[in-house]
């Protein structure tokens, strides 16, 4: 039996579990049972633009008004029909919130393969990727909850650096990069990478709750809560990186600087307030342009080479998970939820926003509670 847990796409409060039978295995399928995925801000973007980048796509419930949304995770290979991949083997990628996946293995190598569902072709090849741990370059055995809870959210933190450095940061260097949201994961992976570039102030924007976390990290040059803008000079040269999706506070930006150079939307942690963070085109300043990661990918493999890019990616990674996992001063810990009643539960609080910075959620639908 799978159990799936869906949520509804006009309500993203309100969810359904759904009991499945399992699915008959053609010829050239796998069946894998997700041992365990991370539930952070960013799935909840993808629910949150679901329909307009195509998040829904990947995992269709076949119902209408009802969705399954995207994770990251782990699973075991628990049936094969495909010659090429065998019981037992874990696997890390793309999944939906449910105890298994079937999938289509093709374009396979020792390191990876590609889901090729007739329903997945057209969408970005970077989420149809399943890498194969036992020669995966940024597995490492043990750490599969930071992996889960980081690896995706670092590679757009990685991407996002290398975005606006591959731009000159739009002529803001020297300058200040503005955060928001700074205790995200991915804000702050961003500000790991950001850190390391001559130049530029990295500057954490938060709630004043956790700005004493954002402080602790270490790596934003200066903290400051959402009410204190006005601490930094309106002339300065800057960009702004969203990770909130708070249209409130968007504006406030676009209207206090002048020297404002680009605008990115990366996500919306603040989900109630999505509708007033579109593009803003009633904005001063540059219109908010929204980072796809995919593209990013895109051009650097071109210009750099498929595996240059890998290897700076695995240097970076294990750059950051280093200092993540540090025990003397941990930037993050794990808490677990097994079963449908706890999954829906952590749910509902990471989609709310409420919870510890440092703690990230580890979910189950295969293990019971």
């Amino acid at each position: 039996m799978n159990t799936e847990l869906w949520v509804r796409k006009d309500d993203l409060s309100a969810t359904r579990l759904r009991d499945a039978g399992d699915t008959r295995l053609a010829d050239g399928q796998i069946r894998a049972r997700i041992d365990s995925f991370a539930l952070t801000a960013n799935n909840i973007t993808y629910a949150a633009f679901g329909e307009a980048m195509n998040y829904w796509q990947f995992f269709p419930t076949g119902e209408e008004g009802w969705g399954t949304i995207p994770v990251w995770g782990f699973a075991t290979v628990t049936h094969s029909l495909h010659p090429g991949v065998a019981v037992g083997e874990l696997l890390y990628g793309y999944f939906p919130m449910a105890s298994a996946v079937v999938l289509t293995p093709e374009r396979l190598s020792p390191e990876r393969f590609t889901d090729g569902a007739e329903h997945r072709a057209a969408l970005p090849a970077v989420y149809n990727q399943y890498f194969r741990s036992k020669l995966d370059p940024l597995y490492t055995a043990g750490t599969e909850d930071i992996q889960a809870l980081l690896r995706p959210l670092f590679i757009t933190s990685w991407l996002i650096d290398d975005f606006f450095a591959d731009n000159g940061f739009f002529g803001a260097d020297p300058g200040v990069a503005l955060l928001s949201s700074a205790s995200s994961k991915t804000a702050y992976g961003t500000a790991f990478q950001l850190a390391q570039r001559d130049g530029i102030e990295v500057v954490g924007l938060t709630s004043a709750a956790n700005k004493a976390f954002c402080e602790s990290l270490g790596c934003y040059d200066r903290v400051l809560a959402y009410e204190e803008l006005d601490q930094l000079a309106a002339d300065t040269p800057c960009v702004y990186i969203d990770f909130a999706g708070n249209g409130t506070l968007r504006r406030a930006i676009h209207t206090r600087f002048a020297n404002l150079k680009h605008s990115a939307s990366i996500g919306g942690t603040h989900v109630d307030q999505l509708a007033a963070s579109g593009a803003g085109k009633d904005l001063p300043g540059p219109r908010a342009t929204l980072f796809f990661a995919p593209a990013q990918i895109k051009k650097r493999t071109t210009e750099w080479g498929a595996q240059d890019f890998g290897q700076r990616m695995v240097q970076a990674w294990q750059a950051f998970t280093a200092k993540v996992t540090d025990p003397r001063a941990p930037w993050l810990r794990a808490e677990h939820h097994d079963g449908a009643a706890a999954v829906q539960a952590a749910y509902a609080a990471v989609r709310s926003g409420r919870g510890d910075p440092r703690s990230g959620h580890i979910l189950s639908l295969s293990r019971g509670g």
